[in-house]
């Protein structure tokens, strides 16, 4: 399987808009914040996508990223959407890739970046103005609770369920090695059998190292 195979893809223009396994390198080629994985983005991209963005009650509930706090997870939302400014997408159940691909075609002698985010260098939007905007992203960019309800996000191991497997494993081992040496044991029997009935043969076992004692 290529790279190219397993990057994202947008479906073609217009709502409902989302990206897929097979899209050009450019609409995965967001930068990574300090500390996270190309893994961890894909991730939390999921998890936006699943319990929309800005929810991170819902994300650190899931527990699919331990030790990420909400300041982490924004700085990287802000990274995937290509913008500081996150507001007029909170709570929406959009592909965050998306619109930072379209953000990377927006040039100008007047837009301001920094680490590849657009900066607002307006005015502070007024609270009528974000809901307006938020109700246009989502005509625009929403996916049907359809498709982002079926997201599978890494379920955290539960520690009691991890020792009973290493348990389970050790005790599968000791268990083999009582086999392993109760086999070397009859043998021995066998060659001082046969040493006694041949006295004239020499033990090669001698030379074999001691198995040290196995204790539970």
């Amino acid at each position: 399987m290529s790279e190219d195979s397993i990057k994202p893809q947008s479906m073609s223009s217009g709502p409902r808009n989302v990206l897929r396994p097979n899209d050009s390198a450019s609409l995965w080629n967001c930068s990574l914040s300090p500390g996270w994985s190309r893994e961890e983005s894909e991730i939390l991209r999921k998890a936006l996508i699943k319990f929309g963005i800005g929810n991170w009650a819902k994300i650190i509930e899931s527990q699919c990223l331990p030790g990420k706090t909400n300041a982490q997870m924004n700085l990287q939302l802000q990274r995937m959407l290509g913008q500081q400014s996150t507001a007029e997408f909170n709570g929406l159940h959009i592909d965050p890739l998306v619109i930072g691909e379209k953000n990377s075609k927006i040039q100008g002698p007047t837009v301001k970046r920094k680490n590849n985010c657009i900066v607002n260098t307006g005015g502070k939007p007024s609270r009528e103005e974000i809901k307006r905007r938020i109700q246009k992203n989502k005509e625009l960019y929403e996916l049907p609770e359809e498709k982002w309800s079926e997201f599978e996000l890494p379920k955290p191991e539960d520690p009691f369920l991890v020792l009973e497997a290493k348990r389970g494993e050790l005790r599968h081992l000791q268990h083999e090695l009582s086999s392993v040496e109760e086999q070397i044991s009859a043998l021995r029997k066998q060659r001082q059998l046969h040493l006694q009935q041949f006295p004239g043969e020499t033990d090669s076992s001698e030379n074999e190292p001691e198995c040290a004692d196995y204790k539970e």
